[in-house]
């Protein structure tokens, strides 16, 4: 069943201290316990010149397989900050999570704007 394309762009736009850390071993990498470790399909990263169709089908089939990954928050995490340029990390393609990044940094503005301006209405 394909869920619409805004879908894993709404549970992205969550920002990350708000979501709950996970029960696991805090000294093991995250990436031991990624359903995808051993990406044999090819699933997650795209074969040169590969057709649109071919594409989505591919990136939609990855995401299945991220929606029941344990560490898929920390896996979207790690490719929003390194960032990752290429292939589904987290249930994100590369351009949704641009789209994320770009979210993040409109907000992390107004909040600072807002802060800025609720010290210079405190000292007026």
């Amino acid at each position: 069943m394909l869920q619409p394309p805004h879908s894993s762009l709404q549970v992205a736009a969550v920002p990350a201290q708000r979501v709950p850390a996970r029960d696991r071993d805090q000294d093991a990498p995250w990436h031991t316990e990624a359903v995808c470790r051993r990406d044999e399909a090819g699933l997650f990263f795209a074969p040169s010149k590969e057709p649109t169709a071919a594409r989505l089908s591919r990136e939609d089939a990855a995401k299945r397989v991220c929606a029941r990954c344990p560490v898929m928050v920390e896996c979207r995490e790690h490719a929003l900050l390194q960032p990752e340029p290429y292939g589904v990390w987290g249930g994100l393609t590369a351009a949704e999570r641009r789209v994320v990044l770009a979210r993040r940094r409109r907000r992390d503005l107004e909040l600072q704007k807002a802060r800025t301006a609720g010290r210079i209405a405190a000292a007026g």
